[in-house]
């Protein structure tokens, strides 16, 4: 119901800008076309986060049930080569939370 409902309001607004552009404005159709889709969503982005996520929810549990995670393959890999070399290697430091560039090659001392 959340993207039935979403993609109302995506129409309506789509609807109503084209309408706007086209009777008010009298831009030709493809332009107001373009600038109702535009505007829509535009508003939509901004105003109706709430059923956008709805609407998203729906479509991941529909082609994706038994999804666990929103990483791709290859970065569960990457982050499963990573942890082994870590796991590997206790003698080694590594903080990913610095910015490039700030490397320190010593063990911060505990505290």
């Amino acid at each position: 119901m959340a993207f039935f409902k979403y993609s109302l309001i995506r129409g309506i607004l789509f609807l109503a800008f084209f309408l706007i552009a086209y009777l008010a404005v009298g831009l030709s159709p493809l332009t107001s076309a373009l600038v109702g889709a535009l505007a829509a969503f535009l508003v939509s982005y901004v105003f109706f986060r709430k059923q956008r996520e709805g609407a998203t929810a729906v479509v991941a549990k529909t082609f994706a049930p038994n999804a666990t995670t929103t990483q791709s393959v290859g970065a569960m890999a990457d982050a499963d080569a990573e942890d082994a070399l870590i796991d590997a290697n206790p003698d080694i430091w590594i903080d990913a939370d610095r910015k490039s560039g700030t490397a320190t090659y010593d063990k911060p001392e505990e505290s």
